[in-house]
């Protein structure tokens, strides 16, 4: 049946919907009604959908303000300098210079603007532990900054590093042949300048840390001297402890290392230096004749650390 009207009326009959077009009339299959029921429905799930959006509060924003970000940088040059402070007390405790130990602030998730701040206070050596890090953060600071690369590195990763980073003073991660072959490498294909190394010491035993075993650390280092033209051995470094706080026999074992590398290599073991301490025991760690501490969180504060993959 026919039923005259606009092309906006329609009418089912026998589950054939009819619309009309002026005085002309269409029927319409079953499968199109369906097709134009289906896309109705879909239309009010999306406008509701898009209201239940516009009813949710706006979301918290986590910027700091100018007031707190300042804030904490004040902190962070306090605390430096609170650092700095110990550590010369403890070398003058072991009867040694206060020159002869470094202050490396770590700032292993911080911003560039924290790190900026630190150093218009006058600290200039500064370390990472990743290299996706160290390769943003570098470009956007002084090059006079003496930079430490001081975790885990891999092989694939040796020459972005030496490349992105021109004033990367020294990476205190070398725990294999390969390792310090791939950066002998890197180094000679940038025409950079020779590179400060040092070998680092699983002195704990976790298996969880890197380092290489202190039986080894001689072979190492004699490769590292006689077999990477264009790297300087320049020491050891440990982690510590799990914790990473370390005790006295983890610092011993260092320097009973740094003896044996010294007679290996017939040079005076002052040459050497001793990269142990952190955040928690660099204080002890200069007693006992380290020459760098890697010092982060009570500098920064806690870590901050994003839902990505570093390496």
């Amino acid at each position: 049946m026919y039923i005259h009207g606009m092309k906006s009326s329609a009418v089912v009959k026998d589950n054939v919907e009819i619309e009309s077009d002026g005085p002309c009339w269409f029927r319409v299959p079953p499968h199109k009604i369906k097709q134009k029921r289906e896309k109705t429905k879909e239309r009010k799930r999306e406008e509701e959908k898009l209201r239940s959006i516009q009813r949710q509060p706006p979301p918290f924003k986590t910027m700091a303000t100018p007031a707190v970000a300042e804030g904490v940088s004040a902190a962070a040059v306090t605390a430096l300098r609170a650092v700095l402070r110990r550590a010369h007390q403890a070398a003058e405790r072991s009867g040694r210079r206060p020159e002869g130990v470094r202050v490396v602030a770590v700032g292993k998730t911080k911003p560039v603007s924290l790190i900026r701040q630190l150093y218009d206070a006058g600290h200039r050596c500064f370390g990472e532990n990743y290299v996706q890090e160290i390769v943003e953060k570098a470009p956007q600071l002084p090059s006079d900054i003496e930079w430490h690369y001081i975790g885990h590195l891999q092989s694939n990763k040796a020459k972005s590093l030496l490349a992105s980073v021109p004033n990367l003073d020294m990476v205190q991660s070398v725990d294999n042949e390969k390792i310090a072959n791939y950066l002998d490498k890197a180094v000679a294909g940038l025409g950079r300048k020779p590179l400060k190394v040092l070998v680092q010491v699983n002195t704990s035993g976790e298996e969880s840390k890197s380092g290489i075993n202190p039986s080894n650390c001689v072979e190492l280092a004699k490769h590292v001297k006689y077999s990477c033209p264009n790297l300087i051995f320049s020491g050891l470094m440990t982690i510590g402890m799990r914790d990473y706080s370390s005790k006295p026999e983890n610092f011993q074992a260092l320097s009973k290392c740094r003896e044996e590398v010294s007679k290996a290599l017939e040079l005076p073991q002052e040459q050497f230096e001793l990269s142990m301490g952190m955040s928690g025991d660099f204080e002890q760690a200069i007693e006992m004749g380290s020459t760098n501490v890697r010092i982060g969180s009570i500098i920064f504060g806690p870590r901050e650390y994003p839902n990505r993959k570093q390496a």
